[in-house]
């Protein structure tokens, strides 16, 4: 019985993990591309802020970036932010964008010019050859780090705890201060379902994007 409540209250909290997750996915990963395109700029000022602004937002803590999301406005500006769940995806889908912006830029700068110039005989605009030529390529380079990247937000979702997002860990911690320590660890189960999943689902792809050999 007590395993049964401690479950259902367990699967109520990873939901919230489930749409802290899926939300950064769908939001950082377009916002990545445009930040790439922001970097790799030939507007230098342009290229310089987003490059500074990706630094920062790489070399500091996601626990940092959480407390200044939701505390910032309302001690700076007065306007408080009242709604945790949107403060952590803010949060979080600002800095999963930079890291997923690297990981573009790394795939596009390692395909070969030769490519490039190739499409531009054939007399292709560059949105042809970025669309046609390119993308299919950084795809298949991107997929690893990226996979990687996904993997680590499943876990990193847990952090939204530190605003009081009532996720997973926040649910066990409950019954922890009641005494029954078990559900702390049986959270674990959760994540490595979860990443076992993606993982499979990941190899998946790999093998289907196999027919571009580097």
């Amino acid at each position: 019985m007590i395993f049964a409540t401690v479950t259902k209250e367990l699967l109520i909290g990873f939901l919230d993990n489930c749409q802290i997750f899926a939300l950064t996915l769908l939001m950082a990963i377009p916002l990545g591309l445009i930040i790439t395109f922001g970097s790799m700029s030939k507007f230098k000022p342009l290229a310089f802020i987003t490059k500074v602004f990706v630094w920062i937002i790489r070399g500091t803590p996601l626990m940092l970036q959480l407390f200044v999301v939701f505390y910032v406005p309302g001690l700076v500006f007065g306007i408080p932010m009242r709604n945790r769940m949107a403060a952590a995806l803010i949060a979080f889908v600002i800095n999963y964008a930079c890291y997923f912006s690297e990981i573009y830029r790394g795939g596009i700068e390692g395909i070969s010019k030769g490519q490039f110039e190739a499409g531009q005989v054939l007399g292709l605009s560059k949105s042809q050859i970025f669309f046609k030529i390119v993308l299919l390529q950084v795809i298949k380079r991107i997929v690893p780090p990226m996979s990687n990247e996904i993997i680590t937000l499943v876990k990193d979702t847990s952090l939204a705890r530190v605003i009081a997002v009532a996720e997973i860990l926040m649910a066990a911690e409950e019954f922890a201060v009641k005494g029954i320590i078990w559900p702390l660890f049986y959270t674990g189960v959760f994540f490595l379902l979860f990443n076992g999943i993606l993982t499979l689902l990941f190899g998946y792809i790999e093998k289907k994007l196999n027919y571009f050999r580097s």
